[in-house]
Formats: C-alpha cells, sequence, structure tokens
C-alpha cells in the first residue's frame, strides 16, 4: 500500500500535539489541511485513527500502533536527511523553539539578530508558551526554560544573562500617596498588580535580604497572564494604580526614565539565568547545533 508521507506527518503532528489546532501551530500548518490529510489516511488505511469530540482529539488503539510505529521512522528519516545537511557549507532548514515572554523579550532580541546574519539560510520558529510543555511533543527543536522547571533527561546550555533579579516598583505619584515600604510585609498594606500562570497558579512575590527570604502574597486591582500581561501591568504602574513585580531587566527601561521607581531594592532576589533545553536521546539537528554553537561562541559569533 502506498501512502502519503506528508499524510503520515500530518497524522503524527496531530498525535502529538493531541489537537488539529495544535498540530497546526507546531507544524506550521493549518487545521484544515491537517484535518483533510487525516481523513485522506483513514480512508485509504480503512480504520478511524482518532477518536474526534469537540473538546479532545485521542488516538484510537488503530492511531496509537501507528504512531508507535511511525514516530521512530520518521526521527530516522530526519536524521537521515540532517546528515545531508551537514555537507553543506551553510546549515539550512528550520529551527523551532518554545520559549516564555520574558526570554523571547529579554534574552533573544539581542542573539536573533546577528543569527539569523551569520545564517541566512536557516528559518528561525519562535513559539511563546509560559507553561512547561514537552518541546518534542508540541513539534519543537528546543525550549528555553529556568533551571528548577528543566526535566533531568535534558541538556541545558546557558543562554543570555547568567545572573537576574526580580524587582518590585512603583510610580512616585504612587509612593508619594501611599507610602514608601520598608520591608516586604508592608506590602499586604499596598495595591499590588499580580501576575497569573495560564495552570492558574499566581506564585508569590519573593525577597531576600543578609539570608532573610520573605515571601508575600499580596492583593491588589489587577491580575494579568503571567507574560502575555506583563506589559499592561507596566503601563497600569506606571500610570500610579500599583505596584509591580517583574524581572528587573523587563522594568529597567522605565526605572532609569523615572517613570517608576524601585521598591524595596535591597530586597531584590537574585537567581540564576535561563538555559537552551533540548533532549538528549535524539540526533541534534543541524539548525539547533548552529544556534547551540552560536550562542556558546565568545561574543555570540560563530
Amino acid at each position: 500500500m502506498k501512502v502519503n508521507l506528508e499524510d503520515l506527518n500530518a497524522f503524527v503532528a496531530v498525535a502529538r500535539a493531541k489537537g488539529f489546532r495544535e498540530g497546526a501551530r507546531a507544524s506550521g500548518s493549518s487545521a484544515s489541511a491537517l484535518s483533510e490529510a487525516v481523513r485522506r489516511l483513514e480512508a485509504q488505511l480503512g480504520v478511524r485513527l482518532f477518536n474526534r469530540t469537540t473538546r479532545s482529539v485521542v488516538p484510537t488503539e488503530a492511531g496509537e500502533g501507528l504512531l508507535a510505529r511511525l514516530s521512530p521512522a520518521l526521527s530516522e528519516m530526519e536524521a537521515a536527511l540532517d546528515v545531508v545537511n551537514g555537507f553543506r557549507d551553510r546549515p539550512a532548514g528550520t529551527l523551532r523553539l518554545n520559549v516564555p515572554v520574558s526570554a523571547a523579550r529579554l534574552v533573544l532580541g539581542s542573539i536573533v539578530p546577528p543569527f539569523l546574519a551569520a545564517y541566512p539560510d536557516i528559518q528561525l520558529e519562535i513559539f511563546t508558551e509560559d507553561s512547561f510543555v514537552d518541546v518534542i511533543a508540541a513539534g519543537c527543536d528546543a525550549g528555553i526554560r529556568y533551571d528548577e522547571r528543566l526535566e533531568q533527561d535534558m541538556i541545558a546550555v546557558p543562554i543570555g544573562p547568567r545572573v537576574q533579579r526580580f524587582a518590585a516598583a512603583a510610580s512616585p505619584a504612587y509612593l508619594d500617596r501611599r507610602g514608601r515600604p520598608e520591608h516586604p510585609r508592608e506590602l499586604l498594606g499596598h495595591a499590588c498588580l499580580r501576575g497569573r500562570f495560564s495552570s492558574g497558579s499566581m506564585p508569590p512575590w519573593e525577597f531576600e535580604r543578609n539570608g532573610e527570604t520573605v515571601r508575600v502574597e499580596p492583593t491588589g486591582p489587577l491580575i494579568v497572564q503571567a507574560g502575555g500581561g506583563a506589559d499592561l501591568a507596566v503601563e497600569v504602574a506606571i500610570a500610579g494604580s500599583g505596584i509591580v513585580y517583574l524581572f528587573e531587566d523587563w522594568l529597567r527601561p522605565h526605572l532609569d526614565s523615572g517613570a517608576l521607581e524601585p521598591v524595596l531594592e535591597p530586597w531584590w532576589p537574585h537567581f540564576s539565568g535561563p538555559f537552551l533545553y533540548y533532549p538528549g536521546r535524539r540526533l541534534v539537528p543541524a539548525p539547533l547545533r548552529a544556534f547551540i554553537d552560536f550562542i556558546k561562541a565568545p561574543a555570540g559569533h560563530p
């Protein structure tokens, strides 16, 4: 039986992502194209490969069996093609990275332009995701996360600043009106602008000084989605509505301009910088290898 390879790739993309829309995002296709490819494959094989509902797309027993046999074969095919890629003067192909919004904003901005200039035959796709995901299931080659969120079987390479700080800040007008906190617990009496992750968790604000760590869960008039809603929280803080707690580098331009004033600066906690991570059990594709070599090179030059 002769089956279209693109239809098989469409099936794997949907099965790994557990949905047509998610599979389309990971594969760079459209949901309708994937749906048509899967229908075509099912018709040719004469079996249903997915159980579809309005809320989920789950492989049938036949689909699970096909996925188990196909995944290694497709990985081997990708590896074989990548070996040929290694003989090119310049690596080519697509590199897909799954990164948090903070990394896209604070880390990649200084890396991506020179990388693209050095490797014009590589197309870079960035997917921003603040919840932890399986990069392979999401159709990505690698991701960026902080060390506390890395899985043990991943290879991690430092990327970006090695030390960062969280910072609290508010507008001078707000602090003139409500007072300037001298201890983190005083934040419980202030209007604080919080962030909530897509998982529903709303992490406490953490501060440290001279070996003492203080975690507080203040309240306030605004809760935004962590990452994507951070810019709104900053603008609301600049307008004088409360105190914001965010990466220092994110707030730095507003601190330097005077639009925001540091709050509890001696208590700002340090933490280690992010890592590029990828599965150690797979052959590293040429575009990813080029990116790894680029970020390891002195001054970001290959």
